[in-house]
């Protein structure tokens, strides 16, 4: 897991983020808390916070009983490390809840509320990724069935016309 060890503006607010020590995590997090209350993840942190098993302890006190400014969500943020603009993604196949991430370092940034509302979507990556399977399967998977059958088709096509051809020469050769 890379940290990023300088100090960043928040992408929704322009706020100076605090880092936040995650001590069963061993990193920082990114977190706007004296703006708008949003929560910057550094690549591949992400996956040590979003099942709710994850403890966020320390995150939650620091944001305990503030207050945070209203931001446009459907603004383009800029990633704070590497300067690309961030993209707007859904974090599961319930298509409720969208975050920022940057397709170029892979860093993620959250609203305010979205990561505790992400983690109570499913109770573990194993059923997130079943949910998405399967809606995948729903919208796209009978269109590979075809393909596969199709394909299997074209195979015992070209196999019988080379058994055909192997009969013959094989009678030939009697």
């Amino acid at each position: 897991m890379t940290d990023n060890r300088e100090e960043i503006d928040c992408p929704a607010c322009g706020k100076t983020m605090q880092k936040i020590f995650m001590s069963k995590q061993g990193c920082c997090l990114d977190v706007c808390t004296d703006g708008c209350g949003g929560i910057f993840f550094d690549p591949n942190e992400l996956q040590y916070f979003d099942e709710e098993q994850d403890s966020i302890d320390e995150l939650k006190e620091a944001l305990k009983n503030k207050t945070f400014n209203e931001v446009d969500e459907s603004e383009i943020r800029v990633c704070p490390l590497c300067g690309n603009n961030m993209v707007k993604n859904y974090t599961s196949a319930k298509e409720q809840i969208q975050i920022d991430e940057c397709y170029n370092c892979g860093s993620k940034f959250f609203d305010n509320g979205e990561l505790e509302k992400m983690r109570e979507e499913y109770a573990s990556e194993k059923d997130r990724m079943q949910e998405f399977l399967s809606k995948s399967y729903n919208s796209i998977g009978s269109k590979i069935v075809e393909l596969e059958l199709e394909e299997h088709k074209e195979h015992f096509k070209n196999r019988s016309k080379f058994l055909k051809l192997m009969d013959k020469i094989f009678m030939r050769n009697r």
